[in-house]
């Protein structure tokens, strides 16, 4: 694999991605991870702090709009030339929530975000309980052996027909209650994460756990080269995108600019790879900011990162949550290509690097 200036610090993102994605975060259930995440931004000298919310801000440093905008010989309004910028990566991911405790002691649940029963059908869960006791499961089609069930390939998988078989010697209701089970308790997905020596990166939760990864590798960035960004720049680590809303609260006073980083979209009628960074136009919720995007654009070719652009057909962001807040802002969305999202996703290290040199380029230095 090729070496460039860039690959120490994608080893540091792949690093932290697979540390972020074996910790358990559906949305909503964020303590863990957060407490991870301010852990590192401490070791790298990051000033964060937990939001009311739950989430996490963290000041990467850089210069205030009057000083930016000297340095870049901008013009008032335009992009970069005032004001700060604020990432928006979310740490939440899909998951399932215990709806009821059946008569034969399994467990009927409710998505949480865009989780899919058939995606997450003969995949292993964790079930954390109220009390902080935590039991094994495994969510399968009702009546799953095929050798019994004749209809086995014909039943929809839905949240009516798949169910959660508990690993512990229950065959009743009131024998599940007994374990410190009950309604609301979070249900977990095995992320099944591996590295291949391609490059390539699978497992659940890439969306957005790899993009955390990549604001963790961006500070990393500063810090080891001593770098002043040449604008203020914020980082919110969200814990409520999956249903939308984590993006709504907590802006820094004298931001002008936001960006979900996020996952590229990649499938049929798409220009982005898993090995390029995505540059979103519009997406189920409008277009994006033409001067953001133009930039972006711009920047990829003077420095020669691997990117596409595209629209995505069934997509919302944490920083269009931003906008309908109330804040006056222009936005973006970018981030590495990612396969068969809110399935068993897959990217490439190439995408997270070209990521992470957009984020370098476009903000600058001083």
């Amino acid at each position: 694999m090729m070496k460039n200036k860039w690959s120490d610090y994608t080893d540091y993102i792949v690093e932290q991605a697979v540390k972020l994605l074996s910790i358990d975060s559906p949305s909503g259930y964020g303590r863990e991870v957060t407490d991870y995440l301010l852990k590192e931004l401490e070791e790298l000298g990051i000033k964060a702090h937990r939001t009311v919310k739950g989430g996490v801000v963290a000041d990467f440093g850089g210069l205030e709009g009057a000083a930016a905008a000297e340095i870049d010989g901008q013009k008032h309004g335009e992009p970069g030339a005032e004001g700060g910028i604020l990432l928006e990566a979310h740490c939440d991911t899909l998951g399932g929530m215990v709806a009821q405790i059946k008569g034969n002691g399994r467990l009927k649940l409710t998505p949480i975000g865009g989780m899919q029963a058939a995606n997450g059908e003969a995949e292993n869960v964790r079930i954390i309980t109220k009390s902080g006791a935590v039991y094994e499961g495994t969510c399968q089609l009702q009546d799953a052996s095929v050798h019994v069930n004749g209809d086995y390939a014909k039943t929809e998988r839905n949240w009516d027909t798949v169910e959660v078989v508990i690993d512990e010697d229950v065959a009743s209701s009131l024998e599940t209650s007994a374990l410190g089970i009950m309604p609301g308790d979070y249900v977990c997905f095995e992320p099944r994460t591996r590295v291949m020596e391609s490059g390539y990166i699978k497992s659940r939760f890439l969306d957005d756990k790899l993009s955390a990864a990549i604001l963790l590798g961006y500070a990393k960035y500063l810090k080891d080269e001593g770098i002043v960004p040449s604008r203020r720049v914020y980082a919110h680590f969200t814990i409520f995108e999956e249903v939308g809303h984590g993006g709504s609260s907590s802006v820094p006073e004298g931001v002008t600019e936001a960006w979900s980083v996020d996952m590229g979209c990649v499938g049929e009628g798409l220009q982005c790879t898993e090995r390029q960074v995505s540059i979103c136009a519009k997406d189920s919720g409008g277009p994006y900011n033409y001067d953001v995007v133009s930039r972006m654009v711009e920047v990829c070719r003077q420095e020669h990162i691997d990117f596409a652009v595209d629209v995505y057909p069934h997509y919302g962001s944490d920083v269009e949550a931003t906008l309908r807040a109330g804040h006056d802002l222009r936005h973006g969305l970018i981030g590495p290509g990612v396969y068969a999202s809110h399935g068993y996703e897959r990217s490439h290290r190439d995408g997270a690097e070209n990521t992470l040199r957009l984020i370098a380029a476009y903000i600058g230095k001083r």
